[in-house]
């Protein structure tokens, strides 16, 4: 997916669901330069812009960049667990995104776990956390992987019944496409009924985050988990989009991957039904 021009994707819509990747245009570009004073006006803008058809990853994060973290702002939606880093809803959004905050304690961590073909975005309120991403395990299948392998096997096609004894324009424009999607779908492994091997996940990168930094992450990247390995704790702001309500977590010994639902700590400031926490905990300890 290195090929992928990642900054016009429209995160309004799955990954899976892109017919052309290589033709990926913004419908309005977002210009914001002065700072955005507080979270209720960062989540006013947000609003604005998943309003129109086409929202550009960079637009959403040149917005969250421009809001610089005050607690004051966000201390009412902070619920911490002595256990477990906890899961605390701020706004449902339009149906197209959702916001949360994260709070960890000292040692806390996530799962190694995907983002169910939705893009993931995250800037660090308090403290300082360190994601560390992983390759997808043999045999599992992300669904933009599987979209990609369809889309190059399709164009193939497309451009053997166009162009077989053809040198126009046209077959040269669609084969340019075709090797786009090639190597971007170039990793994308065969299809199976095969158990996940046996082996260790395979780390890919460690990134060290910092207060107001913002980052990026979708399936196509891989897979990652979040830590904090300080004696402070940590707050983190989290927009996912579209939202979604399980995610797959894989165990770090053999890659075995668990559907597990994505429930809250709290909601709007008020803590949820102790009963529903348990089970998160468990969840999480997958």
């Amino acid at each position: 997916m290195d090929n992928l021009d990642i900054e016009s994707v429209n995160c309004k819509i799955r990954l899976s669901e892109y017919t052309d990747t290589g033709k990926l245009c913004a419908q309005r570009p977002v210009d914001i330069k002065e700072e955005i004073p507080d979270l209720e006006t960062l989540i006013d803008e947000l609003y604005k812009i998943f309003s129109y058809d086409h929202v550009n990853v960079d637009d959403v994060q040149a917005l969250m960049s421009r809001y610089k973290s005050d607690r004051k702002h966000w201390k009412k939606y902070a619920k911490f667990d002595r256990l477990r880093y906890t899961r605390n809803l701020v706004d449902a959004g339009n149906g197209a995104f959702n916001i949360m905050i994260l709070c960890w304690g000292p040692g806390h961590a996530s799962p190694i776990h995907d983002h169910a073909d939705s893009h993931c975005f995250m800037k660090l309120l308090s403290g300082s956390l360190e994601e560390v991403r992983y390759q997808w395990p043999q045999n599992v299948h992300s669904e933009v992987k599987k979209s990609l392998k369809n889309k190059q096997s399709g164009c193939q096609r497309q451009i053997n019944d166009t162009c077989c004894q053809s040198d126009s324009c046209q077959c040269a424009e669609m084969a340019d496409i075709c090797e786009r999607t090639v190597r971007i779908g170039a990793k994308c492994e065969q299809d199976g009924d095969q158990e996940c091997n046996i082996s260790d996940m395979v780390e890919i990168g460690k990134t060290s985050l910092k207060l107001d930094d913002v980052c990026y992450i979708n399936d196509a990247q891989g897979l990652h988990r979040m830590q904090n390995g300080h004696v402070d704790e940590a707050v983190s702001l989290h927009l996912y989009c579209p939202p979604f309500d399980s995610c797959q977590v894989f165990d770090a010994r053999s890659g075995k991957p668990t559907i597990v639902p994505v429930t809250f700590w709290s909601k709007y400031g008020t803590k949820v039904d102790r009963n529903i926490a348990a089970k998160t905990q468990i969840a999480d300890s997958q």
